[in-house]
């Protein structure tokens, strides 16, 4: 089978942006290999062991996805990512959760000198990078677009470029600065925490 043209997907996502169910029919296996690769690469950073699975994710983001009626989708990059973010917030919600029941609930009592033998999960990355993604936006929402979609989704300088509707010169701009601050908040973070 042939890859779908951007155009094809594009008119599919207007379709059903524009209430035609079946258009989110044909939409879905055209898709979905490519929201696949997106959590697998999510899945990649996460520890070994995880309990959510690749598929479960794309499962859940796909359940969220239909559930958004009202959407003008622009094109392929704009749907793609909006689901980079869809499973940036699955995971994060997911890392939320356990810390939330690691830290009550039915936890046993261990000793000062047996906790200081517990590794930090990925999870609590996770949390962190997006708590600095987070206060990224409130500064200024664009670089944490670009790094969404650029880290998160994947998407190529030339993608993020055309959801943002922005230059490629512009997009690369925005991630070099994105990057340094949010390393910079992330080391501030660390180091607040010892």
């Amino acid at each position: 089978m042939s890859q779908p043209s951007p155009h094809e997907i594009t008119e599919l996502l207007v379709a059903w942006g524009g209430g035609d169910e079946a258009a989110l029919d044909r939409l879905m296996p055209l898709v979905y290999g490519e929201l696949r690769r997106l959590a697998r690469r999510y899945m990649s950073r996460e520890s070994p062991g995880h309990t959510l699975q690749t598929t479960a994710l794309v499962n859940e983001a796909y359940l969220r996805l239909v559930n958004w009626r009202e959407v003008r989708w622009q094109n392929r990059a704009h749907f793609f990512a909006v689901s980079a973010q869809m499973m940036r917030r699955i995971l994060v919600d997911f890392a939320r959760d356990r810390q939330y029941l690691k830290r009550g609930g039915g936890a046993r009592r261990v000793s000062l000198n047996e906790a200081a033998g517990f590794k930090v999960e990925r999870g609590a990355d996770l949390v962190a990078l997006d708590e600095a993604l987070t206060t990224l936006a409130e500064v200024d929402r664009r670089k944490a677009q670009v790094v969404e979609m650029r880290f998160f989704g994947g998407l190529s300088v030339e993608e993020v470029a055309e959801v943002l509707k922005v230059s490629k010169e512009t997009v690369m701009r925005d991630w070099r600065l994105a990057k340094v601050w949010l390393l910079r908040e992330l080391n501030n973070t660390v180091t607040s925490d010892e």
